[in-house]
């Protein structure tokens, strides 16, 4: 059996016209988390993230700060996020950006309620429902970890949301679950997850040990 080692991406620039950049601490968190895993002495036998920036800029933080013999990294757009301005559109007929930049509190409470009627099918005019994005998100686990050794550690990163549906499928969790799973993510937390021959189990939740130190608690972010 395989390890797969979950991460959600970096900080990336919440409030900002991209924000699917990475912030300076993001890049700074995913060379962080690349050392940890060297110094723990890990190699990946395979690499993915989704096609998204900030997956895709934290993957490779990750295996360059690794070193030398890092595997190539592969992407697969089931790993995206869901489309949260999308559904905060469709849940309130508002943009979300001037609501984050106003009330953040407010923002996270409208968007948890934005998320909760979506995963009832209650939102209209959203281009994916629910049931699709735990299919796609469960479809590029399987991917990532086919035709792996057993022993074998693969890398994946992703998003709060994909992870956090996810973890809600493995353990048969309501939507509810998934949707509070992805708002206590951390940015670069990894979870590692067991890939048998029948299916994935669950080992561990949202670890940050690269993190977990007096000069870089204040680095513990959620955005």
């Amino acid at each position: 059996m395989s390890i797969v080692f979950l991460v959600r991406h970096a900080q990336a620039s919440f409030g900002a016209e991209n924000y699917d950049a990475l912030s300076a601490l993001g890049v700074r968190q995913s060379r962080w988390l690349g050392e940890y895993f060297a110094a723990r002495g890990l190699r990946f036998a395979r690499a993915m993230s989704g096609t998204m920036l900030r997956q895709q800029d934290t993957a490779r933080g990750i295996l360059a700060g690794m070193g030398e013999g890092a595997p190539a990294l592969m992407m697969h757009e089931g790993l995206n996020e869901y489309p949260g301005e999308a559904l905060y559109t469709a849940h309130t007929g508002l943009q979300p950006r001037a609501h984050q930049l106003s009330d953040a509190r407010d923002y996270w409470r409208t968007f948890r309620a934005a998320m909760q009627a979506w995963s009832e099918d209650r939102l209209a005019d959203v281009p994916e429902s629910w049931l699709d994005f735990g299919a796609r998100v469960r479809a590029a686990l399987a991917e990532a970890v086919r035709d792996t050794a057993r022993d074998d550690a693969v890398l994946v990163v992703s998003s709060g949301g994909a992870i956090g549906r996810l973890l809600a499928d493995l353990v048969d969790a309501p939507a509810s679950t998934a949707i509070e799973l992805n708002l206590q993510c951390r940015n670069t937390g990894f979870t590692e997850l067991i890939a048998g021959r029948e299916a994935l189990r669950l080992l561990s939740f949202n670890n940050v040990p690269h993190l977990d130190c007096a000069e870089r608690r204040a680095s513990i972010t959620f955005a």
